[in-house]
């Protein structure tokens, strides 16, 4: 089985390409539907160490011309994680996309990482994106990998933000998907992020308790 553009749209029900990203933002937000998407999405494609929707979203949705948005191609992400991935710990990136170089950041350190040893907690990924139309598709990317992680919905010079998600494995087990919830606009969340302004309302959604194992990591330092 392929997944070509057309199974995407159809696995995710959209008719057209364009409505595609507040189509699976809305998906994003209903656990029990974005899981069984997630499963099938594993029917047509197990290999987890790219992001499978460079091509689709550059061709549909890149803003090249107004915003010189491009993304980097997969070789050049696979010799950039090879290159700068820490052992363990946090990994900060700015400008993240749909999140080609955090998929091969992660799966280099899973690489590098004795299989019986592996365990989601110690690592963490802090993301940060301005687009809309990125955001879905990296959150996707970050839950059906089952990764620890936060993404800043916001401008990373003028750190102005519409919303910050956290992303969590709440098992702290690699074969499960992540969980989702929306950060509180409040002073905490600013200081944490660097918020100073805010663009949206807040969106109420927390579908786990924030667990303990996950504090170490959070206070640690951004590499």
């Amino acid at each position: 089985m392929t997944l070509d553009f057309q199974t995407i749209n159809d696995i995710v029900g959209v008719d057209d390409s364009f409505k595609m990203p507040t189509v699976l933002m809305d998906i994003m937000f209903d656990k029990e539907r974005r899981e069984a998407m997630f499963r099938e999405f594993l029917e047509y494609e197990t290999d987890m160490s790219f992001d499978w929707f460079h091509i689709y979203y550059q061709e549909e949705y890149a803003e090249r011309k107004t915003k010189k948005q491009d993304f980097t191609p997969n070789s050049i992400g696979k010799l950039l994680a090879g290159i700068i991935t820490p052992e363990k710990g946090m990994v900060h990136e700015a400008a993240c996309g749909t999140g080609g170089l955090i998929i091969q950041t992660w799966h280099k350190q899973q690489m590098d990482c004795n299989p019986f040893d592996y365990l989601p907690s110690n690592y963490f990924y802090q993301c940060e994106e301005m687009s809309d139309r990125s955001i879905p598709f990296l959150l996707f990317n970050l839950m059906i990998r089952g990764m620890n992680a936060t993404v800043i919905h916001g401008d990373a010079i003028h750190r102005t933000a519409k919303q910050v998600y956290f992303v969590q494995n709440d098992n702290n087990d690699f074969m499960q998907f992540s969980s989702l919830n929306v950060m509180p606009h409040n002073e905490l969340t600013e200081d944490k992020f660097d918020i100073r302004e805010w663009t949206q309302e807040s969106i109420e959604h927390i579908e786990s308790p924030f667990p303990e194992w996950l504090k170490e990591v959070m206070e640690s330092e951004v590499r």
